[in-house]
């Protein structure tokens, strides 16, 4: 086998804004290096290492692919370890899909989020033979609940391998843990990335778990890319983190539309307002996770609630806002509610299990759902 250089421009990195680099290999981050110093804490950090939507896009006649990473995680004190995997992309088709819980991981504290314990591993050794001898198409895409640090590309001895630039149009998605899909194992079977392949786009994911609280260079960073398309899934954890009350959340969500529509003015433009989430439809948050890994908010004087946003309220916040912005000229900007995505008899079915994450069955449901709106949107 030969070694493929992995950052000289051959391979392309499709989803990934910048890297971490070692003297063992290269991880990819999912915002651009400048935006290091604006991120608020280490877990934020953390979210934008995970290689959720990232995938190595190359073209090669190689019958037989190797690949080593070094996966890094977390898990919750007295929970189980989360489940990785690569899936294996030829021509456009999943042929391959590559499970292992064997990634380093900083144990956390369910409540307080703090460090108690850190698990080490060895780094994760994948081939794939039989691939044939013909010239095609690869992605490999990372896995979404990790970061992944790539130590080394191989190929077969005498095999070539160039670029393989795509033609699609290109779909940034900005949104929460909803969006990144920590619970879906296969990185292509996030919802974000099963529309893009319906669809016929190229993504780009900065949805992050924990965040999508309209922060400025998140906008920054969208405008910059000059996307086809841009959607946003908006509200959920303004509210599981009650970080904004009514008064701030309309004018803030103004200011980073402008900013992306200042290079982007034309460009469709989704908001997708929260899915159900029972606990807090009609209940200002915070919320915090309860010992059984259920969701709960916290009862406060009506005095401390004044102001604080639902769900119920967030939807209909975000709906007159698309219709205002509308009228105002903006025909490309669109909305979608989150209840035709997953509703409350999805959560009747068992496809939320802890009352705010879907399973991969309803991450499933919810890019049937979506796939169609967006594409009568377009």
């Amino acid at each position: 086998m030969q070694d493929v250089v992995l950052d000289d421009g051959v391979i392309e990195w499709r989803g990934a804004l910048g890297f971490d680099r070692s003297d063992h290999g290269l991880a990819p981050r999912r915002l651009p290096d400048w935006t290091r110093s604006q991120i608020p804490d280490l877990f934020v950090e953390s979210m934008v290492r995970m290689s959720s939507g990232v995938r190595l896009a190359f073209a090669t006649d190689s019958d037989t692919i190797e690949f080593d990473a070094h996966l890094t995680a977390f898990r919750f004190d007295g929970q189980p370890a989360m489940i990785h995997g690569v899936d294996l992309v030829i021509d456009g088709t999943v042929v391959g899909q590559e499970q292992t819980d064997g990634a380093q991981r900083f144990v956390l504290d369910p409540i307080a989020r703090g460090v108690t314990g850190f698990e080490p591993a060895e780094p994760w050794n994948l081939r794939w033979t039989g691939l044939g001898t013909h010239r095609k198409r690869v992605e490999i895409w990372l896995p979404t609940n990790a970061t992944t640090e790539v130590r080394a590309l191989r190929v077969d001895d005498g095999a070539t391998t160039a670029a393989s630039p795509s033609d699609a149009p290109r779909w940034v998605h900005y949104g929460s843990s909803i969006s990144h899909c920590l619970e879906v194992v296969n990185p292509t079977e996030t919802w974000p990335a099963l529309v893009a392949r319906s669809s016929g786009l190229e993504l780009i994911s900065v949805a992050l778990a924990g965040q999508c609280h309209l922060d400025a260079f998140v906008a920054r960073t969208i405008r910059d890319l000059q996307p086809d398309y841009v959607s946003v899934k908006i509200g959920i954890n303004v509210i599981n983190a009650d970080s904004m009350r009514e008064r701030i959340f309309t004018p803030t969500l103004h200011g980073f539309v402008d900013t992306i529509r200042e290079r982007c003015p034309d460009a469709p433009f989704v908001l997708v307002s929260p899915i159900f989430c029972p606990v807090a439809e009609d209940h200002p948050g915070p919320t915090a996770p309860k010992p059984d890994g259920k969701v709960r908010v916290f009862d406060r004087p009506p005095a401390l609630a004044e102001g604080s946003l639902t769900l119920r309220r967030v939807r209909a916040i975000v709906a007159a806002f698309v219709d205002q912005r509308r009228a105002e000229g903006d025909a490309n900007l669109h909305h979608v509610d989150g209840l035709t995505l997953f509703d409350e008899p999805d959560w009747d079915a068992g496809d939320l299990p802890d009352d705010l994450h879907p399973n991969p069955a309803g991450y499933a449901r919810m890019a049937e759902r979506f796939a169609p709106q967006f594409t009568a949107i377009r």
